[in-house]
């Protein structure tokens, strides 16, 4: 299998299901040899920060800590919208997980139109 999928995560800690399913379809689709790229607006933001994931736990899956530990550990690519960051207080520089990068709309607008499809949760 080919390709390159962008994921977009606006949901947070508030919904445990929609924090948890797009790290389950990415680490699937890094296991297919598919590209894959994570981006998060709104409080997706929460998901990438130091912490974020810990206590996150939807019926029927893997704790998202986990399986957040099995997307970074395959080489996926996390990348945080600066501006929600800064409006939730998180310190862009020490108060993300490791490999999460934070970037502007260009970037956002960039991956999407790279990508063979988008799917938003």
């Amino acid at each position: 299998m080919a390709g390159r999928l962008f994921f977009l995560c606006t949901h947070g800690p508030e919904d445990v299901e929609r924090a948890t399913i797009p790290f389950v379809m990415a680490t699937a689709a890094l296991a297919s040899d598919v590209e894959v790229v994570m981006g998060f607006q709104a409080d997706g933001v929460w998901l990438a920060a130091k912490g974020g994931a810990d206590a996150i736990e939807a019926p029927g899956f893997p704790p998202l800590r986990d399986v957040l530990a099995a997307y970074q550990e395959a080489g996926g690519t996390m990348l945080v919208c600066g501006p929600c960051v800064m409006s939730r207080g998180i310190d862009p520089k020490n108060g993300l997980i490791d490999g999460a990068v934070v970037v502007g709309a260009v970037t956002f607008v960039e991956e999407a139109v790279k990508a063979n499809a988008t799917m938003t949760y």
